[in-house]
């Protein structure tokens, strides 16, 4: 008689969706997918990878999401092709899940926040950052477009169950120091390639604290580690989150007291102090007190990582009654159209445009890129989003720091890298 070994969550979850009592971690499974999510920027290249390998359609048009986010509205010729593209494939194969121009938002937003992630579920995503999800207690992960066209086409997919590092944060973080500051300090511990292929736990008093949004840019930030997967145990903060929402039936999964984990890493989140990520990497972490001073061009507050309520209304608080610096510009986009609307009510964008920002449609924008922002040679840009390599928000001659919504809006006052307790009471 074989006794069942204690399982994390992530492989808790592979083993239900491949069939089997229990997967240990390295063991290669063919897991069923329950959603799986194409963006218009990556998506015309699932189309494409579909038709060349002959599939006749989707498994379930019903657990397939399109969402254009990317290049909204379309910034080019190029990416008016591809929304082109999407469109009709969207209508070919009846897939009603299909957020366009104006009707969604950042997909890694537009994914909980409409109900698509519910715990215990797998979900693949054309884009990295489909980490976000783990925040809601789901195994969600980013694949390359070939492997995303054969989990549209058949509905399954095969994993290599990955090691599980744990990530115990002890104490409560004390504001304006939030989750983007207690994300960025976990990175500069395990580093942009401590975690490669690894599930990312997140647990203790620290995390259980944060709000779902704080989760969500926990999660999110998972894969700048290198993790194929950043997750959350489900709590009551996750039921009453996806009261009203969730799509689908779902089953919790936490996992046992006597689970394997490869590594554990403890930090104290009531010690920490604001923190900036310095160029070129994520994981050159410092804290905000010892780049003070440095002036900034741009500061951006938005993508999936940091454009959520939650964080339009702490930069809110900052800016309210006070300026953009002259010589810098500060960049404001909410991560969906229901934040966009909820902050109008709520008075903050008002705050934005009376402070001096441009406040722009829901977008990535200038997280990659694209538009709405893009740096030029030897600018330099304070941003709430999650990347800051060479090259990532336009000129390779650019420089880009990474930090809370907090102290964005407080060095978009100075115009220059600034702690954000001076303006927090």
């Amino acid at each position: 008689m074989s006794i069942l070994m204690g399982m994390t969550i992530t492989e808790k979850i592979l083993a239900r969706a491949s069939g089997k009592k229990e997967v240990s971690a390295g063991e290669l499974v063919v897991a069923k997918v329950d959603v799986a999510m194409i963006h218009d920027f990556t998506g015309p290249m699932t189309v494409k990878a579909l038709k060349a390998m002959g599939a006749p359609g989707v498994w379930d048009p019903s657990r397939v999401v399109v969402i254009f986010d990317h290049q909204v509205p379309a910034s080019s010729l190029n990416a008016a092709e591809f929304h082109k593209m999407l469109r009709a494939f969207v209508k070919e194969h009846g897939i009603t899940n299909f957020y366009d121009v104006g009707r969604g938002g950042i997909c890694h937003q537009i994914m909980p926040e409409e109900g698509f992630v519910v715990p215990g579920s797998v979900i693949v995503g054309a884009d990295s950052h489909t980490t976000t999800y783990g925040a809601l207690g789901a195994f969600a992960t980013g694949l390359g477009s070939t492997d995303m066209a054969a989990a549209i086409a058949t509905g399954e997919l095969w994993f290599r169950v990955p090691e599980t590092l744990k990530v115990q944060v002890d104490g409560k973080v004390r504001p304006p120091v939030s989750a983007k500051d207690l994300t960025l300090a976990i990175i500069g511990i395990v580093k942009a390639d401590g975690a490669t292929y690894k599930a990312v736990e997140y647990s203790g008093e620290g995390v259980k604290d944060l709000s779902i949004e704080g989760r969500l840019t926990m999660c999110n930030m998972a894969v700048e580690m290198g993790a194929k997967n950043g997750i959350v145990e489900p709590d009551a903060k996750t039921e009453a989150f996806l009261k009203g929402r969730a799509r689908f039936p779902y089953q919790p999964v936490k996992s046992d007291p006597d689970a394997n984990y490869e590594k554990e890493v403890r930090l104290e989140a009531d010690k920490l102090e604001p923190v900036v990520a310095c160029p070129h990497s994520v994981d050159n972490v410092k804290v905000v007190v010892e780049v003070e001073g440095i002036e900034v061009d741009q500061a951006f507050i938005g993508s999936c990582t940091n454009g959520r309520l939650e964080d339009l209304e702490v930069a809110a608080k900052i800016l309210k009654g006070r300026k953009v610096h002259p010589r810098t510009r500060l960049v404001v986009i909410p991560a969906s159209q229901r934040i966009y609307h909820e902050a109008t009510k709520r008075g903050l964008i008002e705050i934005f445009v009376e402070a001096g920002a441009m406040v722009c449609n829901p977008t990535c924008g200038p997280c990659l890129g694209s538009h709405l922002g893009i740096l030029g040679d030897g600018e330099t840009c304070i941003s709430a989003a999650n990347r800051n390599f060479i090259g990532r928000m336009g000129s390779p001659k650019s420089k880009v720091y990474l930090a809370s919504p907090a102290t964005v809006a407080a060095s978009a006052i100075e115009g220059k890298i600034t702690d954000p307790r001076k303006y927090w009471s």
